[in-house]
C-alpha cells in the first residue's frame, strides 16, 4: 500500500533554491508521521518533533539503518535496490515504492547535466554491478540506454576488444558517447587500449573494491585522462540509499540537482550541521519520499558556499562501498 505523498514530482523538478527549505520541512513532518524507523531514531535521541527553524535543524538518519531495518513508508514495496559487497558484508537495502519516481529523478538529472539521452550513444562498463542483481546503478544506466535509442548503446563486461572497436567506429562518425564505468574496469580498458577520444565523455563511478591498489580520485583521473586522451574525467556520486545523483564535470567537484542538497557535520559533534565546511556529508534527497530524505552518510567531504562539494574519503569505522573511492 502506498500512502498519498505531500508532493508531486513536478514540484521537485521545478524546485527553486529559495523554496527548498519550505518543501523539505513539509516532507520532514510527513516522514516523521509515517516512517517508523525515522520516528524511533528521533525519539531515541530526544529530538523534539517541533518545526525546525533552519534546514540544519532537521535530524538526519544514519545511513547504517538501511542495513538493519526496512526504512520504508507504506507496505508491499515495488522492489528494492541493494548495495555491493562481499559475501561477508552486510549490505544495505533501499525499498522502493514507486520506480517511476527514480526514473524521473535520474532522467531529469541526466538532462540537466548532459542534455537529451537520444543525442548520445550510452555505454555502461559495469562488470561488478552487472554480476549481481538489484543494482540501482545498473537500473539507471539500463534505462538511459533505452532512452538513448542508439543501436550501439549497451553494456560491456570484459570484452574490451569489442568495446575498443566500437569506440573507434563511433569516433570516426563524430558520435557523442557517454561512457560510464566502474573505476577498476576503466583502468583495465585504458591500459589495454590507450587512445585519443575526442567525442567521448568518460564518467567514473568509483568502485575499486580491492581489485587494484587504491588510488586517489586525482590519481585515477590523471591516469584515465592520459590513457584515453580526454581533457577531463567526469564522476557520478550516487548510492543505494539515494534516488538521486550528483555529477562532477571536472576537478572532482560535484553539483546536485535542485531537489538534492548536501550539508556537513563536525566529526566530533554530529548534530552540528552546517551548509558549508569540512566534515561528514549529510544529504537531503527529496526524491527519497517513501524512505527517508535526510541521510547522514559515512563519507567525509567539503561543501562549498555554492552548494557544490568534494568527497575526501570515508570514515574509518564505515564499511567499504562500491560507489565511492575510499580516499581522494
Amino acid at each position: 500500500m502506498q500512502l498519498p505523498t505531500p508532493i508531486k514530482w513536478e514540484e521537485l523538478k521545478n524546485l527553486k533554491a529559495d523554496t527548498f527549505f519550505e518543501l523539505a520541512n513539509k516532507i520532514y513532518h510527513w516522514q516523521t508521521q509515517h516512517n517508523e524507523v525515522y520516528q524511533e531514531w528521533i525519539k531515541a535521541w530526544n529530538i523534539p518533533l517541533s518545526t525546525p527553524n533552519t534546514i540544519a535543524q532537521i535530524p538526519f538518519l544514519p545511513i547504517s539503518f538501511f542495513k538493519s531495518r526496512e526504512v520504508l513508508i507504506g507496505k508491499n514495496p515495488h522492489t528494492y535496490f541493494e548495495s555491493s559487497g562481499t559475501t561477508q558484508d552486510v549490505t544495505s537495502k533501499h525499498w522502493v515504492q514507486d520506480l517511476s519516481l527514480y526514473q524521473d529523478s535520474f532522467s531529469t538529472c541526466f538532462e540537466l547535466f548532459y542534455g537529451t539521452p537520444s543525442d548520445w550513444c550510452i555505454i555502461g562498463l559495469l562488470p561488478s554491478y552487472l554480476e549481481r542483481s538489484h543494482s540501482s546503478l545498473v537500473y539507471m544506466v539500463e534505462n538511459l540506454i533505452k532512452q538513448s535509442g542508439h543501436p550501439d548503446s549497451g553494456f560491456y563486461l570484459y570484452d574490451f576488444i569489442a568495446l575498443n572497436e566500437l569506440l573507434q567506429k563511433l569516433e570516426l562518425k563524430g558520435q557523442k558517447v557517454w561512457l560510464i564505468g566502474v573505476s577498476f574496469a576503466l583502468i583495465d580498458f585504458a591500459e589495454a587500449f590507450p587512445q585519443q577520444l575526442k567525442h567521448t565523455t568518460v564518467i567514473e563511478t568509483g568502485g575499486m573494491k580491492g581489485r587494484k591498489q587504491e588510488l586517489t580520485r586525482a590519481q585515477l583521473h590523471k591516469l584515465l585522462s592520459e590513457k584515453l586522451g580526454v581533457k577531463t574525467i567526469h564522476s557520478e556520486y550516487g548510492m543505494t540509499e539515494l534516488l538521486s545523483q550528483a555529477y562532477s564535470i571536472q576537478d572532482g567537484i560535484f553539483k546536485c540537482p535542485p531537489w538534492m542538497k548536501v550539508m556537513v557535520s563536525d566529526e566530533e559533534d554530529p548534530v552540528a550541521i552546517s551548509s558549508q565546511g569540512k566534515g561528514i556529508l549529510h544529504i537531503i534527497d527529496l526524491a527519497n519520499i517513501h524512505s527517508c530524505c535526510f541521510i547522514a552518510t559515512e563519507d567525509i567531504g567539503e561543501v562549498y558556499a555554492d552548494g557544490s562539494f568534494k568527497v575526501l574519503g570515508r570514515l574509518d569505522t564505515s564499511a567499504r562501498r562500491g560507489c565511492s573511492l575510499l580516499v581522494v
